[in-house]
């Protein structure tokens, strides 16, 4: 306890504490702008000397929940704007946890109503998401059966990565959290039971931890590795994650791989 609330630096950030606040989904963001509310609650937490944002999703996409702040055009920078402000005038620190939940959708959710995108097209049946219910109210739904994305879009959801942390970093935030943990689109990819593609994002541990690999370096030369983090659920079993065959190694090799990238820091969950 006696190091707890000295100073610390983070890849070059200082830090007035070791306090971190995670970050908490909270479905308050009614047309997915952050406000002055937003702000207020994040102000409000700064004594912590790093705060993590609530999941934004980098496209339409990538939402899976209901009244979600956004991350991906001018308005959206515009409202995070404020609440970084707001931070930074209690002189806290704070970070944006850029987001695509993949599977873990609902066709309410998507652009046109169409289906969710994953590594492939095993459907989350043991789980729900914050959607909109047959009857148009919102509540829990089951997450919509998913298609399986192409290569090309594949890419295209690691250059949506690499604009919105440019967003992110345009609207005052002092980093980026990359979200690869909890099931949502990396965790499809690395899972060997959701992930049976025959591309080069399928088959050996080394393609299947490519499309996140890729995502962080290429977001890593957009606004620079120091301001750049990863949240990973090594064995997760959140949100009907099983386990696969080589999990263990799947798992070590990324350890491997994120040791050789300096990033301002890996959040495990």
């Amino acid at each position: 306890m006696s190091k707890l609330f000295t100073p610390y630096n983070l890849s070059g950030l200082a830090l007035k504490n070791r306090v971190v606040m995670a970050p908490m989904t909270r479905t308050r963001t009614m047309n997915d702008v952050p406000d002055e509310v937003v702000a207020l609650y994040y102000a409000q937490r700064a004594s912590a000397s790093l705060l993590i944002t609530e999941g934004m999703p980098v496209s339409e996409e990538g939402r899976g929940y209901l009244y979600t702040p956004g991350i991906y055009n001018d308005e959206h920078v515009q409202g995070w704007r404020k609440v970084t402000q707001a931070v930074h005038a209690k002189g806290g620190r704070i970070f944006a946890q850029l987001w695509h939940v993949g599977r873990m959708s609902h066709v309410s959710l998507q652009p046109g109503h169409i289906a969710p995108v994953s590594a492939g097209t095993v459907q989350a049946v043991n789980t729900t998401v914050f959607a909109l219910t047959e009857s148009g109210e919102p509540g829990p739904v089951v997450p919509s059966q998913p298609r399986a994305l192409e290569t090309h879009e594949v890419k295209r959801i690691t250059a949506d990565f690499v604009h919105s942390a440019r967003l992110a970093m345009e609207a005052g935030f002092d980093g980026v959290e990359i979200m690869a943990a909890n099931g949502f689109i990396f965790d499809q990819f690395l899972s060997s039971e959701l992930n049976t593609r025959t591309d080069e994002y399928g088959g050996s541990v080394e393609n299947r931890q490519r499309f996140l690999l890729e995502t962080i370096d290429a977001v890593a030369e957009a606004v620079g590795n120091s301001h750049v983090a990863v949240r990973l659920s090594p064995f997760g079993r959140i949100y009907d994650l099983a386990p696969y065959e080589g999990e263990e190694q799947t798992w070590s090799a990324i350890t491997d791989a994120l040791g050789q990238r300096e990033l301002a820091y890996v959040h495990l969950y």
